[in-house]
């Protein structure tokens, strides 16, 4: 692979983390805290943080709730799987303006490589909502792991300047 020029942001972008669970609290979501671990080694803000319940309606308003706030990009960690509670990407998606179809892509042949054929029941999709990038990624911590390393840092300051144009 080749390396990302510049692992220190040029640009820093404001990032909201957001994890989608019935059962995380600030005490014990690990995911949440990777991202913006992430986030801040990459040279990005979190300037904002929540854990959310599972509920098509919470997850939908998110988005709503940061639209006049400066913010480059939402990350979404939670309820991408196939499960009845996994509700993130329907929540998500209808509020997409585009979708960016080669980061589920991407994900999906990465876990693959990494898991096998479990990897074909990710969900996780990334998009535009007002000139924001969104991204939805699982809630496990290697999830989190391989989106934020191999896919979301390299490329967020790219996509957030090419919505932008």
């Amino acid at each position: 692979m080749i390396p990302h020029p510049d692992p220190i942001a040029p640009t820093p972008l404001n990032c909201v983390v957001i994890t989608v669970s019935d059962t995380r609290s600030p005490e014990n979501d690990r995911s949440g805290e990777l991202i913006k671990s992430f986030l801040q080694t990459g040279g990005h803000v979190t300037v904002g943080y929540r854990i959310i319940p599972d509920e098509p309606e919470t997850i939908a308003s998110e988005l709503e709730v940061w639209e006049t706030q400066a913010v480059d990009a939402f990350i979404f960690n939670g309820g991408t799987g196939i499960s009845k509670r996994d509700r993130t990407v329907e929540s998500v998606s209808g509020k997409l303006e585009r979708i960016i179809p080669g980061f589920g892509e991407l994900f999906r042949l990465l876990s693959y490589q990494s898991i096998g054929s479990r990897a074909m029941s990710s969900r996780a999709i990334a998009g535009v909502y007002q000139e924001k990038l969104v991204f939805c990624i699982p809630g496990s911590t290697n999830g989190v792991k391989l989106a934020m390393e191999k896919l979301i840092l390299p490329e967020l300051v790219h996509l957030s300047q090419q919505i932008k144009k």
